[in-house]
This record gives C-alpha cells, sequence and structure tokens, in this order.
C-alpha cells in the first residue's frame, strides 16, 4: 500500500441524516420480521435456516469491517485515513446481531440434526463433549460477546480523541453532544487523550486477531460443520472468517463510494488513493478466497474418504451444483477478471458493482453453507423467504451504520502517532570510523 499522509487540517464532516433513509430501512426491518413470523408458522426449519444464515452474512460484515479498521492500524497504515472511520462504524451493528444471536441458541432439533443423532450414533456419541446444548449456548454467549466487546472497546478508543476536538469547536447538536459528553468522562487533555487511545489501541490490536480468528472459527463450527455431524475439516475456520474479513473490505468500498455522493469533503479525501487500495484488496482477497475454498476442496477430493467427501458431494450434485457453481462465479470469476485491471479500482461506479457482487456472492456463499445440509428431497433450494427474512438484517445493519456515521464524525479527525523507534529508525546516525 502506498504511504499517504492525512492532511493537517482534517474537516469535521457528518453523513447527512435521511429521513426517508430512515423510513426504508425501518420498512425493510419490519418487512423481514413479518416474513419471519410467518415463515415461522409454515415452516419452521427453513425460516431458522434464513434467520441464521442472514445472521452469519451480516455479522461477517459487520465484525469484518471492524478487523480491516484493526489490522490497518496493526500494520500502521496511512492510505487508509480517510476510510479509517467507514470501517468502524460496522461496530454499531454488533450489540443488535448479539441480540439477534440469543433466539438462535434456542432452536435446538430443528436445526440441529445431531441433537436427535446422539442417542443412536456411536460417531456423533463420541462427540458429546462438544456437541450438547449447553455448552454450545456457553461458549457462543462467551466467546461472541467477547469479540463484540473488544471490538466495542477498540472503537472506543479509536472515537474518543475526536470528542475532545468537538468539544473545543463547539458541536452543540444535541444528541451528538449527549454522546460526546458520554465517550469524554474523565477527559485528561487531548494530547494524553490521543497517546492512551494510542497505546490501548496498539495493545488490543493483536488480541483481538486472535480472539477474532477463534470465534468465528467456532461459529463455523457450530452453526455450519456441525450440521453434518460426521463430516469435520481443519480449513472451515479459516475459509469462514477470511470471507468475513473479505466482505469487511468489500463493505468499506461501498460505504465510502456512497459518502463520496453526500458531501463535496468526502468527494475529495476519499480520493483515488482510496479506491486504488481498496480494489487491490478487494481483488487480492477474491483470489485468497478461492485458495482457500480450493484447499479444502483438493484435499477432501484426494483423500477419497467418505465421510469427508460427503459435504462436498452434497454441493457439487444436483440439486446443489449449479447453486454452488454460481457462488464460485461471482466471489471468484467475475470479481477476478473485473477487478485485475486499473480502470475498475479507479472508477466509482465499476468499484461499487464489483464490491457488491462479492457482497453478493458471499451472501449466497453463507446460505450454500447451511442449507445443503438440511435439504430435504423435492424441497426447492431457495425460495424469496431467505431474501425477504434478510430485509430485517440489512435494515438493521443500514440504521447502526447510518447512525454512528451521522453520530460521529465520518473522517477520523485525529491521526495516530508515529511511533519513537519509528523515527529513531529513520533518523541518519553517524557512524564512528573504527579507531586503529
Amino acid at each position: 500500500m502506498a504511504d499517504v499522509q492525512a492532511p493537517t487540517e482534517i474537516p469535521v464532516r457528518y453523513l447527512p441524516r435521511s429521513t426517508r433513509a430512515t423510513m426504508l430501512a425501518g420498512a425493510a426491518v419490519i418487512v423481514g420480521l413479518i416474513s419471519f413470523v410467518i415463515r415461522l408458522g409454515q415452516n419452521p426449519e427453513s425460516a431458522w435456516i434464513s434467520y441464521v444464515t442472514n445472521w452469519l452474512f451480516f455479522t461477517s460484515v459487520s465484525i469484518g469491517g471492524v478487523l480491516f479498521a484493526v489490522a490497518t492500524w496493526i500494520v500502521k497504515a496511512k492510505w487508509n485515513w480517510s476510510v479509517r472511520r467507514v470501517s468502524q462504524s460496522f461496530v454499531a451493528f454488533l450489540p443488535i446481531s448479539f441480540l439477534l444471536m440469543l433466539p438462535m441458541l434456542g432452536i435446538g432439533e430443528t436445526y440441529f440434526p445431531w441433537i436427535e443423532m446422539m442417542e443412536t450414533d456411536p460417531v456423533v456419541a463420541n462427540k458429546a463433549a462438544w456437541l450438547n446444548m449447553p455448552f454450545l449456548v456457553t461458549r457462543n454467549v462467551i466467546m461472541v460477546g467477547l469479540l463484540f466487546g473488544m471490538a466495542l472497546y477498540f472503537v472506543y478508543h479509536a472515537v474518543r480523541p475526536d470528542m475532545g476536538l468537538l468539544q473545543e469547536a463547539g458541536d452543540k447538536e444535541s444528541s451528538r453532544s449527549g454522546w460526546r459528553d458520554k465517550l469524554t468522562q474523565g477527559w485528561r487533555g487531548q494530547e494524553q487523550e490521543e497517546v492512551n487511545s494510542y497505546s490501548r489501541m496498539t495493545k488490543l490490536g493483536p488480541a483481538f486477531v486472535m480472539i477474532y480468528a477463534l470465534t468465528m472459527t467456532i461459529v463455523s463450527y457450530d452453526w455450519v460443520m456441525s450440521l453434518e455431524p460426521h463430516w469435520f475439516s481443519t480449513m472451515m475456520g479459516p475459509w469462514f472468517f477470511m470471507g468475513a474479513f473479505w466482505t469487511g473490505i468489500a463493505g468499506t468500498a461501498l460505504w465510502s463510494l456512497y459518502l463520496r455522493t453526500q458531501d463535496t469533503a468526502f468527494e475529495n479525501h476519499i480520493g483515488l488513493q482510496q479506491r486504488w487500495d481498496l480494489g487491490k484488496l478487494s481483488f487480492a482477497f477474491c483470489v485468497f478466497w478461492t485458495y482457500l475454498f480450493f484447499s479444502q476442496y483438493i484435499v477432501i477430493w484426494y483423500g477419497k474418504l467418505p465421510w469427508e467427501q460427503a459435504w462436498i458431494i452434497r454441493r457439487s450434485d444436483p440439486p446443489w451444483g449449479a447453486y454452488s457453481a454460481l457462488v464460485i462465479v461471482l466471489c471468484f470469476i467475475i470479481p477476478f477478471a473485473g477487478l485485475i485491471g486499473r480502470k475498475p479500482k479507479m472508477k466509482p461506479a465499476l468499484l461499487a458493482t464489483f464490491t457488491s457482487i462479492i457482497l453478493f456472492g458471499i451472501w449466497l456463499e453463507r446460505y450454500g453453507m447451511v442449507a445443503p445440509s438440511l435439504y430435504h428431497e423435492g424441497d426447492p433450494i431457495f425460495t424469496h423467504w431467505q431474501p425477504l427474512i434478510g430485509l430485517m438484517f440489512l435494515g438493521l445493519y443500514i440504521l447502526a451504520v447510518r447512525w454512528f456515521l451521522s453520530t460521529f464524525p465520518a473522517i477520523q479527525v485525529w491521526q495516530p502517532m508515529v511511533d519513537a523507534e519509528t523515527l529513531e529508525a529513520e533518523v541518519a546516525v553517524e557512524v564512528p570510523s573504527p579507531t586503529t
């Protein structure tokens, strides 16, 4: 990534509030909720498949965006100074996501086939230490809560120094001033707060990455892999959580391009360099997603072990073969061919198109991870209930991100300090000549 310096004066800008956007997102939530209730009465298993897969997708996008903010912070990236807050804004959906997860913990036999298999299947019985509902509920509540809490704590420290600068500027808008007062409790001065936030975020970053990988692996094992309890794959976790990271990058690109249409300051500062690097990352992780998918597939195919093959065969043979091929087209072929050149990374409309295709492809992928394992012969593989129920999650996600970007500066005003050791390494030191 290029070395791009942030300007000395960064304008304070917010995403403009929009009654129309709020009403549309709210209507989507209502339609999605009604659709879920109706489908729950018709076919509970199908309703919960749609609910869980949409939860997996929108949670992936949100926590993936926060991970992107953390990762670029760890490597001290400078190119993304104007879109750093966009990635951080995804954290606003995580408390909602945690609440949406709680009903999933009570699904039981409607979703998990291993509950009925436990008494009659010796292979499943041997996994009882992991496959039991009390432990599943406990580990999901603790680990997801821990991960989301760390994400909120990281973003809190990213936002807090800006609140002091806004206090000095005298922003009197009521809802923003209320949050500013909450986030500046115990204020110790602007310089001290920036140093403190930098130190806390730098220490928290590596720990967050490790907890992210562990938690998302647990989520993929519980809500995807356990649906075929004879089958297992050590690649499932990395495939799942790196896909989430990829959606965080694509989501950051899409929201950044949207911001450019809302204010000239956004248009000026979210410029060619940011689009170029976001496009390169979207392209790179398209290749990496395919590498992880193929790494899982080739070992299963080469090993010719029946239990290991079952998961792949179910998704390769009719009626799921065409669906799986579509996922590969949307997640690899189109973004690979589309983003390999320079122009698509530089043109906002093209970059928005290809990142939207990536997000749609991963949305289908999350459904394809779950639905074939619970499929019954003769049922349709995909119905209109999947996107309808997804509207509830989409509406809540949009409302959360829009609230964050309209409440806190959409471009981070304070910028991270430069480590002293880095400065020392760059300063020319006169080496004394050796004495004879």
